[in-house]
């Protein structure tokens, strides 16, 4: 189950049959508006269940938000991620991606997606803690970087 929402024909709460993947979402919600923006959208991610593609608008703060277009506004406010950039999703991110994040290497990302494949994603940051490997010290340097 996706929320599909933004510049498209049909916003609506959608299920998907597993494997599917942003275009076959974007595609059941009768496809995105003419003009709208999808730059930075990977129409080819594979989805996760319960999570919101927004098509054409900056991604909202909270679980399973994806940004598929556009750019937060000027002076928004929220949490940065590595380089001052958006937070890093957990429930989306590539292993590569979480790499960025401070005192995550390759085996620390492979077990944050292997926890996220085996729990359905993440519905809350604190999730990180059951992570093996994640202690307090570095929970609290992640904490403000990423986000469900």
């Amino acid at each position: 189950m996706v929320d599909v929402a933004g510049k498209v024909r049909k916003p609506g709460v959608y299920r998907l049959p597993s494997g599917a993947r942003v275009a076959d979402a974007l595609k059941k919600a009768g496809g995105v508006r003419p003009g709208t923006d999808l730059q930075g959208l990977n129409r080819a991610r594979l989805l996760t269940d319960g999570e919101q593609i927004l098509a054409g608008v900056p991604a909202a703060p909270g679980p399973g938000a994806t940004s598929t277009g556009g750019s937060p506004p000027a002076g928004a406010g929220g949490t940065a991620g590595p380089g001052g950039g958006a937070p890093v999703s957990l429930s989306t991110a590539t292993a590569e991606q979480l790499e960025t994040l401070p005192g995550v290497g390759p085996a620390l990302a492979r077990a944050i997606t292997e926890f996220r494949d085996k729990n359905g994603g993440f519905s809350s940051v604190d999730q990180l803690r059951d992570v093996n490997g994640i202690g307090e010290r570095r929970f609290a340097d992640l904490q403000p970087v990423v986000r469900p």
